[in-house]
């Protein structure tokens, strides 16, 4: 069997597949479904300084080869989630995890990203400057290249574990703000987060989301997301975790080939509470199929010809 280990950040994963933030919880939750130790490591629920109840519903709406979504980073703050479910995941999970870190400030960011930092299990911060859903944070910090280096620069200073920044799609140079962040201390980027889209409904002539508009994800958006990480591989010199629409081992290795170091799965988490899994399962199978003996080997391999 080819070897699947890949190091992120300096930190060894046994596989490269991660569960995304908000389609994973805390993980928990799927343990009693199967062995997440088997996973590489999970990006747990996005987590913000205060509790956020999210956006008004509806919050999901279906899309052909995708959905939209506006959850709007319900969470119960940073406390409780170190207080109660940060204990409950350390009862089934013996690896570090990725903690996703949202805010509506500066400072906001600083001070959950402190928190998370100091918490044993946690391995690396995944900082969220891309959530399209809620108003006057996330994605606006992620969209200018002087406000994500000004928030990655700040948190950097706050933080020891490695800093991997997520970035949007919904943006004219991806290329240009993954730059900005590795040049402000960021030690990886993660790309990328839903792309902005809407539904209407014909019967009520009304847009069918509660917040009028959400984020695409599902397989529709895999050839994007596959095209800005190979963007971004070539800008920068810090490791890549590719997401968008990544539903299979096939899909995975594609992204691997981009330059992503690891693979982060998102929609197909709910559409199939087993997918990450499969795709763990699988990986074996289609690396020999192509001839593969290792995945860091062929990372970026697309570049080279």
């Amino acid at each position: 069997m080819g070897k699947m280990s890949v190091d992120l950040c300096g930190i060894e994963l046994e596989n490269p597949v991660i569960p995304a933030s908000g389609t994973f919880g805390f993980g928990y939750e799927f343990a009693e479904l199967y062995d997440i130790n088997r996973l590489g490591t999970f990006s747990f629920k996005g987590t913000t300084l205060y509790p956020r109840f999210g956006n008004p519903t509806p919050r999901i709406a279906e899309t052909p080869a995708g959905m939209l979504n506006a959850v709007g980073l319900q969470n119960p703050g940073v406390e409780k989630v170190i207080a109660e479910e940060l204990p409950k995941l350390r009862r089934v999970f013996s690896k570090k995890v990725m903690a996703n870190v949202s805010g509506f400030s500066e400072e906001e960011y600083e001070k959950t990203a402190a928190l998370l930092d100091k918490e044993e299990i946690v391995g690396w911060i995944e900082l969220n400057v891309s959530c399209p859903n809620v108003h006057g944070g996330g994605m606006s910090f992620g969209t200018d290249p002087d406000r994500a280096a000004r928030v990655t620069e700040r948190v950097k200073r706050a933080v020891k574990k490695p800093l991997i920044v997520k970035l949007s799609p919904n943006v004219t140079d991806v290329a240009e703000i993954a730059r900005a962040c590795e040049a402000a201390g960021a030690d990886g980027i993660s790309l990328i987060n839903t792309l902005m889209g809407m539904r209407i409904d014909p019967g009520t002539r009304r847009p069918i989301l509660g917040n009028v508009t959400g984020g695409l994800s599902g397989p529709a958006v895999f050839p994007v997301a596959l095209r800005m990480v190979w963007q971004v591989y070539e800008a920068v010199k810090i490791p890549v975790v590719g997401m968008g629409g990544v539903t299979s081992a096939e899909d995975a290795i594609e992204m691997i080939l981009a330059g992503a170091t690891a693979v982060e799965v998102g929609a197909a988490n709910l559409t199939d509470p087993m997918a990450s899994l499969k795709i763990v399962e699988d990986l074996p199978r289609v690396m020999e199929k192509y001839g593969i003996d290792s995945l860091a080997d062929v990372k970026g391999a697309a570049h080279h010809g």
